[in-house]
């Protein structure tokens, strides 16, 4: 019974986590498509934020910068839980 609810409480956290996840990348995606480029969430998963970088994003050689110092820096600040991010390719 106590393990049930344990999980329960761990999938309400990961839900409300998502949830902001998704409302940060919906603020950074206008800056992103302003140079051509464009940014899915893929998942949350033990405290790594999956993206997949689109459109000029993609080779992009600011990639690194823009996902490392923009999304990731923004995300570590703003939602509690997260431990860093990842590019899907």
């Amino acid at each position: 019974m106590f393990a049930h609810k344990e999980t329960e409480v761990i999938q309400v956290d990961n839900s409300i986590i998502e949830m902001q996840i998704k409302e940060i990348l919906h603020k950074v995606r206008p800056y992103l498509q302003r140079d051509g480029g464009d940014v899915k969430y893929i998942s949350f998963e033990d405290g790594i934020v999956y993206v997949q970088m689109l459109g000029a994003c993609v080779g992009c050689g600011a990639l690194d910068s823009t996902l490392k110092d923009g999304i990731e820096a923004i995300l570590l600040e703003e939602v509690p839980g997260i431990i860093g991010v990842e590019n899907i390719e």
